[in-house]
């Protein structure tokens, strides 16, 4: 029996009794992400965590095309065994699929992807008696990203700040009293001058009295 028709009849026994192997039960393996959307002829990579089994296990990829049911499928894409050897199911390039396994994280890479590729990509790995799964990733393949739209913003006019009055501005003389006390120093500066200028002429009209009481003696 070729391994991909195993591997399916395997899965589609599995569920049958209800996903057991992967909804809540013990044996699950983490998926990373949960969910990915990319564009046509783009490159995904998938993660699956497998740190804790053993060294000589091999790793299963397989892909569901439809919402998990009593009677969803699953399609063997590839596996990977300790010889560092990738092998590929029924249909599946080679050139497009890749499996690698770095630090007890089983990893997969799919290169040129179609809209076709659409689907939940599961790990698992065969154990006895039972299958364990990974928690499963959602991969949707698109021919256009869907964009975020930008809200649209109304251009609202600044208003003019008024002035704060604050203890700084206070403590400043306003205009009107700066210029009242330049005239007011204005003023008093005449004064003096003038002042000044009448009590020069009393001495001088003094001294011109003087004189000529002198000279009429």
């Amino acid at each position: 029996m070729q391994l991909g028709l195993w591997m399916l009849l395997a899965a589609q026994l599995t569920a049958v009794r209800g996903f057991k192997s992967f909804h809540g039960s013990s044996g699950v393996y983490l998926q990373k992400p949960k969910s990915i959307k990319v564009q046509t002829h783009g490159i995904v990579i998938l993660y699956c965590d497998v740190q804790n089994i053993p060294t000589n296990t091999r790793i299963y990829w397989l892909r569901q095309r439809q919402a998990p049911s009593q009677n969803s499928t699953h399609e063997f894409l590839a596996y990977w065994d300790i010889q560092n050897k990738v092998v590929c199911g029924k249909g599946v390039e080679q050139k497009s699929i890749s499996i690698i396994l770095d630090r007890g994280w089983s990893t997969l890479n799919l290169t040129s992807v179609k809209p076709e590729d659409s689907g939940i990509y599961f790990c698992m790995t065969i154990g006895s008696p039972k299958l364990s799964f990974g928690t499963g990733t959602h991969l949707s393949v698109v021919d256009v990203l869907p964009t975020t739209a930008q809200p649209t913003t109304k251009s609202i006019p600044k208003k003019k700040a008024c002035r704060k009055v604050t203890s700084e501005t206070k403590k400043g003389l306003p205009c009107s009293s700066v210029t009242f006390g330049l005239l007011l120093a204005g003023v008093l500066l005449l004064l003096l001058l003038l002042a000044v200028a009448i009590h020069q002429y009393c001495l001088r009209r003094r001294a011109r009295l003087h004189f000529i009481k002198q000279f009429y003696k």
